[in-house]
């Protein structure tokens, strides 16, 4: 089959989880034998073409005030006039009208729409095309795609968002598929009133960079206990929450912190460490980091939306310790594979990580079931299997003929 696959950024361009599952997926859908095409938001004018790993992919330049992923800093008001253009782009509509009759794909699968906004789906149903929406954030009800505010999650849509957000519940029932990358983030959204029309499935994200399952688990190190975290480092990451707790649970221990973040953020971060136990190691490696320390901590305090963190820590035969935020719960058990954590409890955090230390027999157990517990999410093989049976299906169901070899998986 044809397949166009859309999405606000894509390789080398990478923003999160997204944009690492999208180039698995196309290209694990090339390998399998479907022609493959990616449109995504770039920061130069006009369409620009070029092959990334075999994959075709088609850059358009963004039409609205600027390019969100430079380093440059926006006010408040520049910020809000350019979500207000992104609630639903008319230049981006018509640009994807181009690029779908220059493609001509069987089915369009559509992934982060910043940039792009709903009008995407206009056009692909102008274009008499079958849509598939997988949803990796909360966009389509938080112009941030967070649905974080003022340092806590926001359990009801604030106004500002309810503004902007209109008319995307009721857009939305055109789209033909629905897709969550965990059962949290496909039911948050269809229990706000989305997707009412659509068939919806949830396909857990496979992990491209997890080790292979015979690498041995780590030895026993005879030095002080390293706890650490990666990724972002934003507010809602919890960095602050974890850097709290640790200050009051372990006197012996180290934090290695790895990640990027906006500098002014960043230096705040580091003048709240004390800098004899807790070490920024700036970016690194998922693969090489986890190598280092002994336990992962993941203690995001807004839902996420699914958890690659802390699927990759146990694939590395780490124990977690995890916010029971959204689709983590889907990933860390509780005395299984982790400890869960609740942000509405602040204490929590420093307890889970004073317990691991104290019970060193606890955390060898938890790290040998580790790996085990997330063995089935891990192959990417897998998602591909689910990802093929949901476009198949969806063509089915749209009429849609197209030939291809490859059997129809069962999810």
């Amino acid at each position: 089959m044809r397949v166009l696959l859309l999405n606000t950024l894509y390789a080398p361009h990478v923003a999160g989880g997204a944009e690492v599952m999208l180039q698995s997926l196309s290209e694990g859908l090339l390998r399998r034998g479907h022609e493959v095409q990616v449109v995504c938001t770039g920061p130069d004018n006009g369409l620009c073409r070029e092959t990334v790993h075999g994959v075709a992919v088609l850059r358009a330049g963004l039409r609205n005030l600027y390019w969100p992923f430079e380093e440059q800093a926006r006010g408040p008001l520049k910020r809000l006039a350019w979500h207000a253009l992104d609630s639903y782009n008319r230049g981006m509509r018509r640009v994807l009208e181009r690029v779908l009759e220059e493609v001509e794909p069987d089915i369009v699968v559509c992934h982060n729409l910043s940039g792009w906004s709903i009008s995407a789906w206009d056009a692909i149903r102008a274009a008499g095309l079958p849509i598939v929406q997988i949803l990796h954030d909360q966009y389509l009800t938080c112009p941030r795609s967070t649905r974080f505010s003022n340092g806590r999650h926001c359990e009801v849509q604030c106004t500002s968002c309810a503004l902007l957000r209109r008319p995307h519940a009721e857009a939305s029932s055109e789209v033909d598929a629905v897709v969550g990358v965990s059962r949290y983030q496909l039911d948050s959204l269809v229990s706000a009133g989305y997707f009412a029309r659509s068939r919806s499935y949830v396909v857990h994200n496979g992990s491209p960079f997890a080790p292979q399952a015979d690498d041995p688990a780590p030895l026993e190190r005879h030095r002080p206990l390293r706890y650490g975290f990666i990724g972002t480092l934003a507010p809602h990451k919890g960095v602050e929450w974890l850097l709290e707790a640790f200050r009051d649970a372990l006197p012996e221990a180290s934090l290695l912190i790895a990640g990027r973040g906006d500098p002014e953020y960043v230096n705040r971060l580091k003048a709240q460490a004390d800098p004899h136990r807790v070490h920024f190691v700036g970016y690194r490696k998922a693969s090489e980091f986890f190598r280092e320390i002994d336990v992962a901590v993941v203690p995001t305090i807004c839902h996420e939306p699914f958890g690659m963190v802390a699927l990759e820590a146990c694939a590395h035969h780490l124990p977690v310790i995890a916010a029971r935020r959204g689709g983590l719960v889907e990933i860390i058990h509780d005395e299984v594979n982790g400890l869960l954590c609740n942000p509405d409890e602040p204490d929590s955090l420093r307890v889970a990580i004073q317990r691991l230390a104290q019970d060193p027999e606890l955390r060898r157990r938890l790290a040998l079931r580790a790996r085990g517990s997330v063995e089935s999410l891990l192959s990417v093989e897998r998602m591909l299997d689910e990802y093929e049976a949901v476009l198949r299906q969806t063509l089915l169901t749209c009429g849609v003929h197209h030939g291809s070899a490859i059997p129809v998986s069962t999810l």
